[in-house]
């Protein structure tokens, strides 16, 4: 998902153009979007650690630690790299940081994994996915949104689950649309590289093509399902995604 900014030509575009047009278009246009040198994520994680060693913790900050949570930095993860970066950067440093990467990610510290992923997405997680269990390595929830005219439906993944290899199949029309709505999660075709998948990323799946798609291993994700209608349309479950083609992903 490419990285677009503003900030710089809504604050300073009058007063210093350039300064603006380095910010937007150098700084996030290209040095962002770089994700074949490093992930969205890992740029998150390198700059809020830079921002807290100068002790910075300003609305740049905020922004930075907000957009490091929508690129799957979990707040476990969050709390373990300001810990880290604490004995590197500096003590008082850390409890600054802290204080915002709590309102940031906004979790009663009593609050588990999946009441947190609920309260990140307006849609509900649902019920156990009993009735699709076999195709499924981990817990899965199923919420039906709509049942007429095109189906929607609302998957969750608790952290490491994933669906197994399966095709989608039809005469005419068919395949299937995901849009994603809360957490970290991946889509792989057969004999690609696997997608890393955000809230706002869509994958539309052909038929025909074989793929799975689930959550990283250490996050919830959901995404919403819409099946494409067409004629004789059926799914083609297959081999589960085994733990070695997995861990090799993170």
């Amino acid at each position: 998902m490419a990285v677009q900014q503003t900030a710089g030509r809504d604050a300073l575009g009058e007063f210093a153009p350039k300064f603006a047009e380095l910010n937007d278009d150098v700084l996030f246009g290209q040095v962002w979007n770089r994700e074949d040198k490093l992930s969205l994520r890992d740029r998150s994680l390198v700059t809020v650690v830079a921002l807290m060693s100068q002790g910075l913790v300003d609305s740049s900050f905020q922004y930075h630690l907000t957009t490091a949570k929508q690129n799957g930095i979990t707040r476990q993860e969050i709390a373990e790299i300001l810990t880290h970066a604490a004995f590197y950067a500096g003590w008082p440093k850390a409890w600054a940081a802290f204080r915002m990467a709590k309102e940031v990610w906004a979790v009663d510290a009593g609050a588990d994994g999946k009441t947190q992923h609920q309260n990140e997405m307006v849609f509900p997680i649902g019920a156990p996915n009993d009735s699709f269990a076999q195709y499924f390595v981990g817990q899965s929830y199923l919420q039906p949104l709509s049942t007429s005219q095109v189906g929607v439906y609302n998957v969750t993944f608790e952290p490491g689950c994933r669906n197994n290899w399966h095709v989608h199949h039809a005469d005419q029309g068919g395949g299937q649309i995901l849009i994603c709505v809360a957490g970290r999660g991946y889509y792989q075709e057969w004999g690609k590289k696997a997608r890393e998948l955000h809230p706002g990323d869509v994958v539309n799946i052909p038929t025909g093509v074989k793929h799975w798609h689930g959550a990283a291993p250490n996050s919830w994700f959901s995404h919403l399902a819409l099946e494409v209608p067409g004629k004789n349309c059926s799914n083609q479950w297959l081999e589960a995604v085994t733990d070695e083609e997995y861990g090799a992903l993170s």
